[in-house]
């Protein structure tokens, strides 16, 4: 904070969970450090939890799936309004629609403007109309950025090869980094009773799923013991899916959870064959917790993983690597998967500890 006047920071979001889960320490930093801190995101009874961190909230209705242009005019003006009554000194933009319309807002009202890319998303990922639509958004959007921070170096020179950003304004750092203290190490729970392996994410096609199952049916035919769990929201596609895969017991699906940790702790390895992130804060909760990770060699995944010790890379779409990557570590002595464990606890404390992501990102507002 430059000198002794009060300075007040408004961070744009679309869901309280963007902010709450991924970015409180940094919420808790910029408080403690003398910033008025105004958090602007959709009603929900979660944003109650906020309020300990000592910011104040104001809710703005953001349509996060919504392609309706009329819809996405009212929040750049909702955003145009807000700025004006608030007045911050600097805004901070999470996820796409904030980025593009509170980028927009903060152009017209001169306001300094950050923006946070936590991964290109399916528009990228598959091209097309879409993708010209968005990166033409996008442009708009972060023309005056004072920075756009990036959790991989990819997703960054993507938005500067096609022209989207300027070089200068690219900010990469290690994801949004994960809380060692919160995510503590603890020993890996005995395999006397098979390999237990975890998958915590949207079950949908973008995730890997389809190879990951077609892995553990390999896995389950050849008898090899192991056990397969399932977190988070299934897409529809998958309802039958699921139901015939728990039936023959090949996965045991949990649906969403507020709390993996305990579910970590009670697994082996965390696996994620996704085909895009930014950076994946599964991974590195597993691995800060002491498991081993199974990934996609990708960008926003292979940076969790030290290849071969802490953990195994696969190749993207090839369920026929996967499969041989989870039948490697479950062929793996309980000393060696232990050891996969203290190797990544390592390098989560080496590479991603939130403390320095938070320090790095402070920097960046003050600068």
């Amino acid at each position: 904070m430059r000198g002794d006047i009060m300075r007040k920071i408004l961070i744009l979001s679309n869901h309280f969970a963007t902010v709450y889960k991924f970015r409180r320490e940094l919420m808790e930093s910029l408080v403690e450090k003398g910033y008025e801190v105004v958090v602007s995101l959709p009603k929900s009874d979660d944003n109650e939890e906020l309020k300990p961190l000592g910011v104040r909230i104001v809710e703005t209705y953001v349509d996060r799936k919504s392609m309706n242009p009329v819809k996405d005019i009212k929040l750049m003006i909702d955003y145009l309004k807000l700025i004006k009554e608030e007045k911050p000194d600097i805004a901070i933009g999470y996820t796409i629609k904030p980025n593009i319309y509170g980028g927009m807002a903060c152009r017209i009202r001169k306001t300094p403007f950050i923006a946070n890319v936590t991964g290109l998303g399916s528009a990228y990922y598959k091209g097309g109309t879409l993708k010209t639509i968005v990166s033409t958004l996008y442009k708009f959007g972060l023309k005056n950025a004072k920075a756009v921070f990036f959790e991989n170096k990819q997703n960054a020179q993507v938005m500067i090869d096609d022209g989207t950003i300027t070089k200068e304004q690219a900010v990469v750092m290690n994801g949004a980094g994960v809380n060692l203290d919160r995510f503590s190490y603890s020993e890996m729970p005995t395999d006397k009773d098979g390999t237990k392996f975890l998958f915590v994410g949207r079950v949908m096609e973008e995730k890997g799923v389809n190879e990951l199952f077609e892995a553990i049916k390999r896995i389950k035919e050849e008898g090899i013991k192991a056990e397969f769990g399932f977190l988070g929201w299934f897409e529809e596609d998958y309802s039958e899916i699921i139901k015939d895969l728990e039936a023959k017991d090949y996965i045991k699906y949990y649906g969403y959870q507020k709390d993996v940790v305990k579910f970590m702790r009670e697994a082996h390895c965390i696996v994620l064959p996704s085909y895009h992130e930014g950076m994946a804060n599964v991974l590195l909760e597993g691995a800060s917790i002491g498991r081993a990770l199974i990934a996609s060699d990708i960008h926003g995944c292979k940076e969790s993983v030290i290849d071969g010790v802490s953990g195994f890379t696969c190749r993207v779409k090839d369920s026929g690597d996967l499969y041989e990557k989870i039948r490697a570590f479950c062929e793996m002595s309980y000393q060696e998967k232990a050891q996969m464990g203290v190797r990544g606890r390592e390098h989560m404390e080496e590479v991603f500890d939130k403390r320095k992501v938070v320090e790095l990102t402070i920097e960046e507002i003050e600068r």
